[in-house]
């Protein structure tokens, strides 16, 4: 199973704050409904909570520590993200997308094989960070530019990376 980030990031490290993205991209979100359909989708709770509903023709794993939390039919809840992950192996799937939040993201970038990143040419207040990661870990696989428009408030770039090593 491939394990896949996928984020939007600021110059800063910065990816939201108060549970909130800080920008307005759509054709960010296009990408992401692209690449994340059909696919097992991993996130904390409050990440969850902020999307507002399921997203659909995604199964969603949820992570958090609330014992009492659940989630409909067909979507699952973690304590551990490393039963996240078993359950995710069990599944026999072929890719997983972490989708957030912070936490998440700096729990499971250490097994990540792929980020798939949008580097927003911003540098927001926020208090949720994407973890820093190792340039020479990675190779890049793909990169495209957008110029900020009357849709897009910044500039901004779709880079994928690849894992070569684990440090």
């Amino acid at each position: 199973m491939k394990i896949s980030l996928i984020a939007a990031v600021a110059k800063n490290g910065v990816i939201g704050k108060n549970n909130e993205l800080l920008w307005r991209l759509p054709d960010d979100f296009k990408r992401f409904k692209k690449l994340t359909e059909g696919h097992h989708i991993l996130m904390g709770r409050k990440t969850f909570e902020s999307l507002g509903r399921i997203l659909p023709n995604r199964t969603h794993l949820v992570v958090t520590r609330n014992k009492d939390f659940k989630m409909p039919e067909g979507h699952h809840v973690f304590h551990s993200i490393q039963d996240a992950f078993i359950f995710a192996l069990k599944q026999d799937l072929k890719k997983l997308y972490v989708i957030g939040g912070g936490e998440i993201y700096k729990e499971s970038i250490d097994v990540a094989d792929q980020l798939e990143l949008t580097l927003v040419d911003a540098e927001p207040d926020g208090d949720a960070f994407f973890p820093e990661w190792n340039e020479e870990s990675w190779e890049e696989t793909f990169r495209e530019f957008h110029p900020a428009d009357d849709r897009h408030d910044h500039s901004f770039t779709f880079l994928d990376l690849k894992r070569i090593n684990h440090d």
